[in-house]
């Protein structure tokens, strides 16, 4: 961050946010929405050919938060490509990308339209745990909290202790996944001539062949530590942001009357 405000100020620090924020709307529209589904899907599943009350074990809320990342992430992947792309562009340099659509054409015409989904693979695998997890954890805590209190339900909990159980969630889920999250964002600049300060070989922008090439070189050249490279300053992102978009989402709900519970 020091280099980013020396080298390019305030403003390289939200240098793609515009972007982000296109591709975080419909990517949470659609997990969440999807994460709904499926469980009710595996709620009434329960409920016809085992009884009870349709509860969803935490195996069955991180199934369902795994298969809602996999298809939000493939939806909105090109985005985030495009969004890796300009937030590494090289201060001091005249931009290879000039926006959205810009990128999208130049990456396309230059390296091919699958160049859009390059580090989708480690994404997928690495979406697993870390939806997966974000869900299931934080279900699973308010549940425990709601027995272990008494409470009538979960709309008795406040929203700091709703937050706390997010915070818990996102921390859980990054930690697990973010070695494929590294991968996958030294994937998406493979090969790249613009991300050659950042990552580069005698001058060269290094070009991976695939994930396990990806990993296998990171790992003997950099070390283990490499796979958790910006681990820490990322936890200041994604967890609070993680149990504001839950409690955020729970509210809002509540709001327009619709069922409080995420997987009600």
């Amino acid at each position: 961050m020091r280099h980013m405000w020396r080298s390019e100020g305030l403003r390289g620090l939200f240098v793609g946010n515009g972007l982000n924020c296109m591709r975080i709307i419909p990517n949470s529209a659609i997990k969440f929405f999807t994460y709904e589904q499926l469980s009710r899907k595996i709620g009434h599943y329960l409920i016809d050919h085992h009884g009870g009350d349709g509860t969803l074990t935490p195996l069955q809320r991180l199934t369902a938060g795994a298969g809602a990342g996999i298809i939000a992430m493939s939806t909105t992947y090109p985005l985030d490509m495009v969004r890796g792309r300009i937030s590494v562009q090289s201060a001091g340099q005249a931009p290879m990308y000039r926006g959205m659509g810009h990128a999208i054409s130049v990456i396309v015409r230059q390296e091919g339209v699958l160049a859009l989904w390059r580090g989708w693979l480690p994404s997928v695998i690495g979406v697993v745990p870390y939806v997966g997890l974000n869900f299931s954890v934080y279900e699973t805590l308010k549940d425990t909290l709601v027995k272990t209190y008494g409470c009538r339900d979960e709309r008795d909990l406040s929203i700091a202790t709703r937050l706390a159980c997010g915070a818990a969630a996102g921390t859980t889920g990054q930690t697990v996944a973010y070695p494929f999250d590294v991968c996958r964002r030294r994937l998406q600049v493979s090969g790249w001539e613009g991300a050659s300060k950042l990552h580069a070989d005698h001058g060269h922008a290094i070009a991976y062949r695939g994930m396990v090439d990806c990993f296998v070189r990171t790992v003997r050249e950099e070390g283990v530590s490499a796979l958790f490279k910006g681990l820490v300053p990322n936890y200041y992102k994604v967890v609070p942001s993680i149990a504001i978009a839950f409690v955020s989402y729970e509210q809002v709900k509540e709001l327009l009357g619709a069922e409080f519970r995420i997987s009600d």
